[in-house]
């Protein structure tokens, strides 16, 4: 029997909905099995002639729970090894180089939960400021629970001097906040490796910026 809203004295808490997962066979097509694109997204930057140090970056997007997810869309930007984005807006007097994509797409594998990009370590890059900025990559993510998409930087731990002189991170009032976006370098079978994982709430937080 239908009750008046007067009698009823507890309401029921709404079923959440949460973005996600994204059409992997628009976004992100080799993840799910297809290749159907002259041009597929890809997490690779790089080819055989470009120049720089060769990296790869890899890490997991980890939910308030500490679960990793397995669905996660990341993009990256980032400057070439002489810290040049490929972009027109980019009017700094350094080389553009044609072998640097500049720009990947990549998700975490459905089974492990890790993401990974094959790329070249930046360099430093002037702001629109003027001021000089450490090297670092830009990351958009967007998972399950964010209905907006977060952007980061990760910054690398063998440039603590530049680091500490970066006008964006000197932009986060909580230093212990600043390690969030220091990836940790290391290698494994004679491939450098730079490890950074994105926290999406929780302890170690990573810090988002609202641009």
């Amino acid at each position: 029997m239908f009750k008046g809203l007067n009698q009823v004295t507890r309401l029921k808490e709404t079923a959440s909905q949460t973005a996600g997962p994204y059409v992997h066979i628009g976004l992100a097509p080799k993840q799910a099995g297809f290749d159907i694109f002259e041009k597929n997204f890809t997490n690779v930057l790089t080819t055989p002639n470009t120049k720089g140090e060769r990296i790869r970056v890899e890490g997991r997007v980890i939910d308030g729970s500490g679960t990793p997810l397995r669905d996660v869309l990341i993009e990256i930007w980032q400057t070439n090894s002489a810290g040049r984005y490929n972009h027109p807006a980019d009017r700094q007097d350094k080389p553009l180089e044609e072998d640097f994509r500049g720009w990947g797409r990549g998700s975490s594998d459905f089974e492990t939960g890790l993401y990974t990009f094959e790329t070249v370590k930046p360099g430093q890059v002037e702001g629109r400021s003027g001021r000089v900025m450490a090297p670092h990559i830009n990351f958009w993510i967007v998972a399950r629970g964010i209905n907006i998409g977060l952007n980061t930087r990760m910054y690398f731990s063998d440039e603590e001097d530049a680091n500490a002189k970066d006008p964006v991170l000197n932009l986060i009032e909580w230093e212990v906040r600043r390690k969030t976006l220091i990836a940790q370098r290391s290698e494994k079978n004679g491939e450098v490796v730079y490890r950074f994982d994105i926290r999406i709430q929780g302890e170690d937080e990573t810090v988002f910026f609202d641009i």
